[in-house]
């Protein structure tokens, strides 16, 4: 065959398998609880506190163990079954989303209505509302962290290498629509009925998709000796091997330092939005709800667009492309006070932050070792969420010290959208030079490589693949919603 009529052959799709669309299918109830709760629980919080630092603090509580927990739940992702991890996480979620319900319908009464909180509304803060909610935030960052690092490397033992973008994208585009466009109006009525309503309905969600999660057939699991897993586990020197690895790997390595600083700036504008939409943008709870479905109008065509584009003008060029983007749709934002304006600055944005996604989580999971990939994915992760709790911190003292050093709130709320805009149009300059689309696809076909080599030299020795790659070309697991750079989901 001539190299003219070779590229005239098109490539054979790769097959997803039942066990993917059985993830998916778990994916898509678990985000369409997430887009109930993305609005139920900021608009709890601003009904409970209209203090920006203690609001900011719920979200610095939730995120923290991504700055703490991250690097042990590396280890313990690479040693356990991580579909069975995943249940255990979702079922937990599931008790403690019920003991919130619980706790807002018994103190409801001392609640404002949810048609009645705006930016004019004064109220003392539920210290016991509050004080409940922080403990919840803790509980679910923390299982927030395992779920998330098992999500996210089951992956590669259930899809083939050249499928991941693809079904990555499936899982984004699927849960953009249902985080995002579904989820939030669905919240809003909820709200408006009671505020204990979404909780439980967020509670059946956890359920329903740790059901479906029992469905997925095969064990995944790393394979590994049974005397090294009966051992005591050599924590320290488990997670500095994963360390080693990503350190050792440059491409990686600025991958990993340029998402915290992404999610740091994303988190610095998001800790008080909340209070940003009610005061300066005006919005009520269903306009607010609108306000988050923005993310899936530009999310779900991110998914569906990220490989097309990714081949088109290059991997690298797509990544840095999101700085432009970010630079100016958050200075839009800043500068705004209409909520339709920033509704489409929001769905520009989340467009390009499905497209970082899809590449960037793809290539990791090409790229890294299965046997490592746990410790590996955690390390990354703990640059780049670890990084979101400094974020908000920073977000809700900005917010409080502009306020005491004589600024009006309305500047106070704005500034943060300012200085994001400037400090993302930096991490561009940082950022292009190291994120050349000769630098990725060079190691992603070496990461196809090897892995090719390693299933050949296990096919060899054991006559069959082991039981990771043989359930396989059937699974996945959910992407991540912006304003998050390179995470499962809006809120889990």
């Amino acid at each position: 065959m001539t190299d003219v009529a070779a590229k005239k052959v098109k490539e054979p799709k790769v097959r997803l398998g039942a066990n993917y669309w059985k993830l998916w299918t778990s994916s898509v109830v678990s985000n369409l609880g997430d887009g109930v709760a993305m609005i139920a629980y900021p608009w709890l919080a601003s009904a409970i506190t209209r203090n920006a630092v203690l609001i900011a603090l719920i979200a610095v509580v939730q995120r923290l163990p991504w700055l703490l927990f991250t690097l042990p739940a590396g280890v313990i992702t690479d040693r356990v079954d991580r579909r069975k991890l995943m249940i255990s996480m979702n079922a937990l979620r599931t008790v403690v989303t019920v003991v919130v319900a619980i706790v807002v319908f018994g103190q409801s009464s001392t609640l404002p209505a949810p048609d009645e909180i705006s930016g004019s509304l004064d109220v003392a803060t539920n210290w016991f509302l509050y004080g409940t909610l922080l403990i919840a935030a803790l509980v679910f960052g923390m299982a927030e962290v395992l779920y998330d690092n098992a999500a996210q490397t089951i992956l590669p033992a259930i899809v083939e290498p050249e499928g991941l973008e693809r079904a990555n994208g499936n899982l984004w585009g699927a849960e953009m629509v249902m985080n995002s466009f579904v989820g939030p109006p669905l919240g809003s009525v909820l709200v408006g009925i009671a505020f204990a309503l979404p909780f439980l309905f967020d509670a059946g969600s956890f359920a329903i998709s740790a059901a479906l999660l029992l469905l997925v057939a095969g064990t995944f699991r790393v394979d590994r000796d049974e005397e090294e897993l009966k051992a005591k586990v050599d924590w320290w020197g488990e997670i500095k091997e994963g360390v080693t690895w990503l350190w050792r790997n440059p491409l990686l390595r600025s991958m990993a330092i340029i998402l915290g600083f992404l999610n740091a700036l994303a988190s610095v504008v998001f800790a008080t939005f909340v209070l940003f939409a009610q005061e300066i943008l005006g919005v009520s709870a269903l306009e607010f709800a609108f306000l988050m479905a923005a993310g899936a109008v530009g999310g779900v065509l991110g998914s569906v667009l990220a490989p097309r584009i990714s081949k088109a003008i290059g991997s690298g060029t797509s990544l840095y492309t999101t700085f432009v983007a970010m630079a100016v749709t958050t200075a839009i934002i800043g500068l705004t006070s209409n909520w339709i304006v920033a509704f489409v600055a929001f769905a520009i944005s989340a467009f390009f932050g499905v497209l970082w996604n899809v590449i960037t989580v793809s290539l990791r999971q090409t790229i890294i070792p299965d046997n490592l990939l746990g410790r590996v994915n955690s390390v990354y992760r703990f640059f780049g969420w670890g990084m979101m709790p400094i974020g908000l911190a920073i977000g809700g003292l900005l917010v409080s010290g502009v306020e005491l050093a004589g600024g009006s709130r309305e500047l106070a709320l704005r500034l943060p959208w300012f200085i994001a805009a400037a400090a993302y149009v930096l991490l561009f300059i940082y950022a292009a030079p190291r994120l050349t689309t000769a630098k990725i696809e060079d190691a992603r076909a070496a990461g196809i490589a090897a892995k090719a080599a390693e299933d050949a030299d296990s096919t060899r020795d054991t006559g069959e693949f082991e039981v990771g790659h043989e359930a396989i070309a059937e699974a996945g697991l959910p992407g991540a919603v912006p304003p998050e750079f390179d995470g499962e989901d809006g809120r889990r």
